[in-house]
């Protein structure tokens, strides 16, 4: 777990929780600690560090959740960094929140190190997948705050499917919402496409079909050609119209939301 936690980014603009919380890491293992009182410090320090871990205080003064989505949608070199939220505000809509901002952990006040130390396994030791949507980016929420999850699988729907062709269902989803998106932002809508491009030839070479990972294959080098610049979105349509043809059973292409690895 060490090595995973040498750099930890604490945004809190209470002294005294910064200190707790500083020296029950110091405690667990060696790490430098760098904090900030507000988020906008806080995201220049992300910037500047490049932390393995951060932890955000959500009340008041900090929207952690805001500060996270951000991060998961910016270019920082940490954007993919464990992200866990400290707050005393224990309420349902704000730990969906934190769920759906892309935070891995939800750390409650008054904490003990024993929980503390659940959280830190919890992103060093049991990692997650990465959803690289539209409306959601971030870890996959079915294993939200596992650190207190010790049970089986939390969906009955999760046997009903093969890993590779819930991986392919997931890519495709994900693809008709970017297509859908692209108009409005452009930039996550790209950067969701290329995921889901390399996504797909990964499940293809898994399930060993080589026309689904030519077709995944043409549309990541349109838009690898493409380094960022705008694509026509009747060019991609082309594309993508390949790529319908390899969904598993039936993909009825709806809310990515509900299909992203939502709960």
């Amino acid at each position: 777990m060490a090595p995973l936690m040498q750099r930890v980014l604490i945004i809190d603009p209470a002294p005294a929780s910064v200190r707790l919380l500083s020296d029950l890491l110091r405690d667990i293992g060696p790490c430098q600690v760098w904090t900030a009182p507000d988020a906008g410090r806080g995201y220049a320090l992300a910037n500047q560090v490049n932390p393995h871990i951060i932890f955000v205080e959500q009340n008041a003064a900090v929207d952690g959740a805001a500060f996270t989505r951000k991060l998961r949608r910016s270019d920082l070199n940490c954007r993919k960094a464990p992200v866990i939220m400290v707050t005393s505000e224990a309420t349902a809509a704000t730990i969906l929140g934190a769920r759906d901002s892309g935070v891995h952990e939800f750390l409650r006040k008054p904490y003990t190190a024993k929980d503390l130390m659940r959280r830190l396994e919890a992103v060093t030791l049991r990692g997650r997948d990465w959803v690289e949507a539209v409306n959601y980016v971030g870890p996959d929420r079915r294993r939200f705050n596992s650190g207190d999850y010790t049970g089986p699988l939390k969906r009955g729907m999760d046997a009903n499917e093969t890993p590779e062709e819930g991986r392919i269902l997931q890519a495709l989803k994900i693809l008709r919402a970017a297509i859908t998106a692209i108009d409005i932002d452009p930039k996550q809508a790209l950067r969701a496409m290329l995921t889901q491009a390399v996504e797909l030839q990964a499940a293809a070479v898994a399930i060993k079909d080589a026309n689904l990972k030519a077709a995944a294959a043409r549309l990541h080098a349109k838009l690898t050609q493409a380094s960022g610049r705008a694509v026509p979105k009747e060019e991609l349509q082309t594309y993508l119209a390949e790529l319908w043809t390899f969904a598993p059973g039936q993909d009825d292409g709806k809310d990515e939301g509900k299909g992203a690895r939502a709960a």
